[in-house]
């Protein structure tokens, strides 16, 4: 079984990641000193839908609705995440186990658009800390990350053309391409593939010109195999992980505002946890979710191995062929 010792878990220097340390623009912006995403602190409650509903007149007294829902009669949309693991489920496991020093390796796409990316997250936990790196790719460039390799780096340029030159884009696109050179790094140390695809809806309250403090409540999650990777949103035989019942996540940087402890005592609520991810699994049968994913890799390996052999004999019949010829 693959452990995650402090050498997997720990952030490797850009040198570290790629061969003979050759690390492109991220060498000029020492980008170990930044993140994506300031650490933040996040907060979660199993609660019913009634309490679900008095919340949201609660909060939005003190945010604003995202307005990815703005538009929908539940006030949320739709979001999907392809998990990775290790061919033992390690990072499955880390959680089951209370690691506090944890994180996980997903694919989070809100759509099957070839013209919208995908983002690959590594998202670590400390306790209630959540540090979150984040990048987004074209969609067509997954196979590649999923063969653990780095995808062509121009897009990350061409996103904000206007913009590239001036110090603010380049240490954007330096952070940027530290996260994705990261998660394919990560991809390759832990031989991750495909696990799980989980699927929710959200409705988040926001703060309209800050990121430090904000509200959602997941509802319908729901969880189904994938070692394709397939990255589509429709589900064939999902299994609920919650039933009926909200996740609700007070998440906010800095200090645990007023407003959010007055929330907690009115409503009498229970932190607790819910990882989606893993109690999907666990729901599924880790032993059957393991044993599928194993079982598809196998057979890839299996078709890759006759591809590789059909291709020696080709040549091979190609060779005799020409020493006949002479």
């Amino acid at each position: 079984m693959l452990q995650l010792s402090d050498n997997v878990l720990r952030e490797r220097t850009p040198q570290e990641r790629l061969p003979g340390g050759s690390v492109g623009i991220i060498a000029n912006k020492k980008m170990g000193q930044r993140k994506l995403q300031q650490q933040r602190h996040e907060l979660k409650y199993v609660i019913p839908e009634r309490h679900a509903l008095a919340i949201r007149d609660f909060v939005r007294c003190y945010l604003d609705l995202d307005p990815n829902g703005a538009d929908e009669p539940d006030l949320a949309y739709p979001v999907h995440s392809l998990y990775m693991d290790s061919p033992d489920m390690a990072l499955y496991r880390s959680t089951i186990n209370g690691d506090k020093n944890r994180f996980k390796l997903r694919v989070r796409f809100y759509n099957e658009s070839e013209d919208t990316p995908v983002f690959l997250e590594i998202k670590r936990r400390m306790n209630n800390i959540i540090s979150k790196k984040r990048v987004g790719i074209p969609r067509s460039s997954m196979p590649t990350v999923l063969t653990g390799q780095i995808p062509d780096v121009s897009y990350l340029y061409n996103q904000s053309p206007n913009l590239n030159g001036s110090s603010l884009a380049d240490a954007g696109i330096a952070s940027k391409e530290q996260a994705l050179i990261e998660y394919v790094d990560m991809v390759n140390r832990l031989e991750a593939q495909p696990v799980s695809h989980v699927a929710y809806r959200r409705e988040a309250w926001v703060q309209p010109d800050s990121n430090k403090v904000r509200v959602t409540m997941d509802r319908q999650v729901r969880c189904e195999t994938d070692p394709d990777g397939r990255l589509m949103t429709a589900m064939q035989n999902p299994t609920y992980v919650f039933g009926d019942w909200v996740i609700l996540e007070l998440k906010f940087t800095d200090r645990f505002p007023n407003w959010f402890r007055e929330l907690v005592e009115v409503f009498n609520l229970t932190q607790c946890g819910a990882a989606k991810y893993v109690d999907g699994v666990t729901l599924m049968g880790e032993d059957q979710t393991s044993e599928l994913v194993t079982a598809h890799l196998e057979a890839h390996q299996t078709t890759q191995s006759a591809s590789d052999n059909g291709k020696r004999d080709h040549l091979k019949r190609r060779e005799q062929a020409i020493a006949a010829t002479f």
